[in-house]
């Protein structure tokens, strides 16, 4: 992976980066040391764990320096939140109340007999749903707009799965005894769950999961009622969206088109009064009463026509009464107890997770709390009481509690209200709905359910993350194509899946640095304004490190520094820094990571450093790792910032320590060398000097002699007669040459002829000489004497040459070229050593950092 860089700063990459490097070793921040947390005994890490599992809201709070009576009337309002609003309730509120309640109960009661056929249940089940289970929520619950009773979702769940292997048309009683357990157990499940403080459960069911189910439901219940807008006797059971269709046109024989004509009027009637609520919520009063209305206005059309003799089917007879006792119908045995189970544990969970949802919802708009564990006790506890008085599932309905909203609820007096409105009609009003049409009850829940698709919230979630879309789109598909139970078990499988993703597959990100702070981000993130640090790689790891992940993280990392070093066979990082800010927690195999890292990393020259490992993760590290080079002081900082700083100037420490070395190094070389080339060409040269000594005529070879063996005074010499012509000069270089090497006497008889040059030529051949031999102070002399030998002609030059001669023969000879020589090597010597001091330290540097 190429580290992302600034494209506008392409340029002076290498400046940035310089820069940087030089502003962290500048740095004089301070070091702070990373210590472990305070002890605590393993009872006590356990006690607080369960504590944030179990009591996040910390319910016990309220009792702290309360007195004894106190605290009893604390626990009281705690169990039954009646007795917090009731003592100080009043008329004003009342009034309130009794309004919004009769407003819900004339949209309850066609809602309960609509959602009881959906279910496949009698009509009546559906009123008595509706009268007892308010009545345990008024007391038990803590939501002072939730409204209770059936719903639509819960209903076709219910009814489809029991259906699957009980007929309601064949046996209608034994379908009503498992509805009926089927409750009892959800019940069971929901209060549990609240009891032990277990609601973080529900949690699986995400938004995205629940808004994609709700639309997939709300399609095939609207597509369930044509059943009874077209007037279908014969229909077929199951709830998919192709054998729905498909026995919609395969009974086109059955189609009234008098229920047809009816239906359409009245659902046009519903959805128009629902939409004027929508535009305008002051008129909240019209959607509120128009499926009452439309009861009363069907029936007396049915009724005054005898519509039922004409196509039209209706309800029938209804019984009188409250509800009667249903405890002795529960089948907690037989081959019906894992559906059963398994019935009400879906169930359960769906209608628990509407209730606290919408109980939230609004909760958050009048801006109180609602506690989801009292709402989970007090639902389980309406159920299980419910399905032992003939009520099936209740929950918190959306579309009554909106209406209960609108309405000017003031507290959970309204559902009072409702179940005393729903007991009148049981008691004498339930003669009335014998002509009432089933075409009107479809036309209702059609109305319904159309709110529960939700589309602005579908399009939000598109925008924001296509993966919550995708599991909205499966579970919506998944019910309308398959089955309401398995669309859900898809949509929550893919959640299920995203967070394994998320936890296989932790996020991690290279930081790099803000110029001229110690401030480390994204580079991903922040591409305009960070840059990399040389040398160093800097992880950032956004998640718990445990079994699940250990091994990607250590493969990425690894993957990382590969592609840093970009196929070189030296690493170019030498720190790897971990910030460890985001890691909360950590577990035995997460452990094992670092030892394996810093193994993998230490075969590529690389060292591991950890930043600001939190409490926990620190504790463990400290037991596994203790005496460990993991556990250094300089394998351990508190910051980023403090750990490049600090390694920064362990690396220019570093670097400086490794040219000493590499220059005494350099320097005893170097002398080795010298001694063995001195003491080769010495051999040489004496060797040369015999055979020249005997009468050999090869005088004009001593130049290049004396640049074999390096000293520079010998050439120039041979120039210089070769320049002034005069043959005695090579007697000069010879006595030079001999001098300087320690030779012995030499043969002076030997004659060069060579060419004259002209005496400018001479003259510049001079001063190049004399600039060259500045470090010989006798030098100096000869070049003056030369100089006026020119100025006075070919015989005075011949004459400054014997004049050089005889200075060079009347000087002691074993002291002055070796003198000349020693100057010259030591100037050398100090301008080399300082051009490969420089080059050694900068090739030093760039072996650590690059």
């Amino acid at each position: 992976m190429e580290t992302p860089t600034n494209e506008n700063n392409s340029n002076n990459g290498t400046n940035s980066t310089s820069h940087n490097m030089q502003h962290f070793m500048e740095m004089g921040m301070d070091v702070h040391k990373v210590v472990l947390p305070p002890y605590r005994s393993t009872f006590q890490k356990l006690k607080a764990k369960l504590k944030e599992i179990l009591f996040p809201d910390d319910p016990l709070h309220q009792f702290k320096g309360q007195t004894s009576k106190q605290k009893w009337i604390l626990g009281a309002q705690y169990v039954f939140p009646i007795l917090e609003w009731g003592p100080s309730y009043s008329f004003k509120l009342f009034k309130s109340d009794i309004v919004a309640g009769l407003t819900i109960a004339s949209l309850a009661i066609p809602q309960g007999i609509s959602y009881a056929k959906l279910a496949n249940l009698p009509p009546i089940v559906g009123l008595y749903s509706s009268f007892v289970p308010p009545l345990l929520y008024a007391v038990l619950g803590s939501s002072r707009d939730l409204a209770v009773g059936p719903v639509s979702i819960a209903s076709l769940i219910m009814g489809s799965m029991i259906m699957e292997e009980v007929s309601p048309t064949k046996e209608p009683v034994l379908f009503l005894q498992l509805a009926f357990t089927s409750t009892f157990f959800a019940g069971i499940l929901q209060a549990s769950l609240g009891f032990l403080r277990l609601g973080f459960i529900i949690d699986f069911l995400s938004k995205a999961t629940l808004i994609g189910f709700m639309a997939g439901a709300a399609v095939i219940v609207s597509l369930q009622q044509l059943k009874s807008l077209l007037g279908i006797t014969h229909f077929t059971k199951k709830m998919a969206l192709v054998p729905v269709l498909t026995s919609v046109f395969k009974e086109r024989k059955e189609w009234s088109w008098q229920t047809i004509l009816m239906g359409c009027c009245f659902l046009v009637l519903l959805l128009l009064s629902r939409h004027i609520s929508m535009k305008k919520p002051k008129l909240f009063w019209v959607s509120a009463g128009a499926p009452l209305v439309s009861v009363i206005l069907s029936t007396l059309i049915v009724f005054a026509v005898k519509a039922n003799n004409h196509g039209i089917s209706v309800i029938g007879e209804l019984q009188k009464g409250l509800n009667p006792p249903s405890w002795n119908m529960l089948q907690f045995k037989g081959t019906y107890l894992g559906l059963v189970i398994k019935t009400g544990i879906i169930t359960g969970i769906i209608s628990l997770t509407e209730g606290i949802a919408v109980g939230r919802t609004f909760a958050a708009i009048k801006d109180y709390r609602v506690d989801g564990n009292k709402e989970m006790i007090a639902i389980g506890i309406m159920n299980i009481v419910g399905s032992t008085t003939s009520c099936y599932i209740t929950t918190g309905s959306f579309s009554r509690s909106a209406v209960n909203h609108n309405a000017g609820a003031k507290t959970a007096m309204s559902n009072i209200v409702m179940s005393v409105t729903v007991m009148v009609t049981l008691l004498f009003l339930m003669p009335l709905f014998q002509y009432t049409p089933n075409v009107i009850l479809g036309a209702i829940i059609v109305t319904a359910v159309v709110g529960l698709i939700d589309v602005p919230a579908a399009y939000h979630i598109w925008k924001v993350d296509k993966y919550d879309f995708l599991v909205l789109v499966c579970a919506f598909l998944g019910v309308i194509f398959i089955s309401v139970q398995e669309g859900l078990a898809i949509a929550v499988g893919i959640s299920v899946f995203k967070i394994m993703l998320q936890i296989t597959r932790p996020r991690t990100v290279v930081l790099g640095n803000i110029p001229g702070t110690d401030i480390f981000r994204d580079l991903q993130h922040y591409k305009d304004s960070t840059a990399t640090v040389p040398g160093f790689l800097i992880i950032s790891i956004e998640a718990a490190i445990n079994f699940a992940n250990t091994t990607y993280l250590n493969e990425r990392i690894l993957r990382w520094i590969e592609e840093e070093d970009d196929g070189e066979k030296r690493s170019s990082i030498r720190y790897v820094i971990i910030d460890m800010t985001a890691v909360s927690t950590i577990d035995t195999t997460g452990i094992t990571l670092f030892r394996d890292l810093r193994k993998s990393l230490k075969k590529r020259g690389v060292e591991l450093v950890l930043v600001n490992p939190l409490s926990e993760v620190m504790e463990k590290l400290k037991k596994a790792y203790e005496g460990d080079e993991i556990m250094r002081p300089d394998a351990l900082y508190l910051t980023v910032g403090e750990a490049v700083a600090s390694l920064s100037i362990s690396m220019k420490n570093q670097a400086s320590n490794i040219y000493n070395e590499g220059w005494q190094k350099q320097k005893q070389q170097q002398q080795h060398e010298k001694k063995n080339v001195n003491e080769s060409s010495q051999r040489h040269i004496k060797k040369q000097t015999l055979e020249w000594s005997s009468g050999s005529r090869i005088g004009p070879c001593w130049a290049l002699l004396g640049g074999f063996v390096g000293l520079h005074n010998l050439g120039p010499s041979f120039t210089e007669g070769r320049r002034f012509g005069h043959h005695r000069f090579v007697r000069i270089s010879r006595v030079r040459a001999a001098e300087n090497l320690g030779a012995v006497t030499l043969n002076p008889e030997i004659q060069v002829e060579e060419p004259v040059d002209s005496e400018d030529d001479q003259l510049a051949d001079v001063e190049d000489r004399s600039g060259d031999e500045r470090d010989g102070g006798g030098d100096e002399v000869e070049v003056d004497e030369l100089r006026s030998g020119l100025a006075g002609g070919s015989e005075a030059a011949s004459a400054g040459a014997n004049t050089v001669r005889d200075d060079w023969e009347s000087r002691d000879m074993d002291l002055k070229p070796a003198a000349l020589a020693r100057v010259w090597a030591e100037e050398t010597e100090r301008r080399e050593k300082r051009r490969k001091r420089s080059k050694l330290e900068d090739d030093a540097m760039l072996w650590i950092i690059s």
